[in-house]
Parts: structure tokens; C-alpha cells; sequence
């Protein structure tokens, strides 16, 4: 039990490291031309409201609705809770 107790703490601090990382860089960084995933081009409207963008909508929404998946598949505080 303690090593899962253990594990789910590991997983949740890394995963809250890469959440900070993740909007640090977005706050220091320059909007891309590109889109990271299909290579369009990144409107520039979006680029001046979403500074540090990487994507263009369509890819930004694929992507965000992908990760929330991911985490709802491998949360540990959903999986630990049913323990």
C-alpha cells in the first residue's frame, strides 16, 4: 500500500513539474509561425491572443482533448480512490 501511496506522490509531483514548466515556457516564449503538429500556418490573430501558441486551433484542440483522456485514463487519485 505505501508503495502505491509513494508512486501516486512521484507521479502527481512530476506531473505539477511539467504543468509549471509547461506555462513557464509559455510566458517567456515567442509565438510560432507554424503549427508544431500539421505545419499550417499559425494566424496571426491567434498568435497575438495566445502568446507562446505552438499550435493552430484545430491541432491545440486535438491535442488539450487527448491529454484530459490521458489523465482521466491514468489518474492515479481516481485509480487510488477506488482502492
Amino acid at each position: 500500500m505505501s508503495k502505491e501511496i509513494d508512486r501516486a506522490s512521484d507521479h502527481e509531483m512530476l506531473m505539477r513539474e511539467q504543468q509549471i514548466k509547461t506555462i513557464t515556457n509559455r510566458l517567456v516564449s515567442v509565438s510560432a509561425f507554424e503549427c508544431e503538429d500539421c505545419g499550417k500556418p499559425i494566424p496571426e490573430e491567434r498568435r497575438i491572443a495566445s502568446q507562446g501558441c505552438i499550435r493552430c486551433i484545430d491541432c491545440q484542440t486535438i491535442f488539450e482533448l487527448k491529454s484530459k483522456h490521458y489523465r482521466s485514463v491514468w489518474g492515479w487519485k481516481e485509480n487510488m480512490s477506488s482502492s
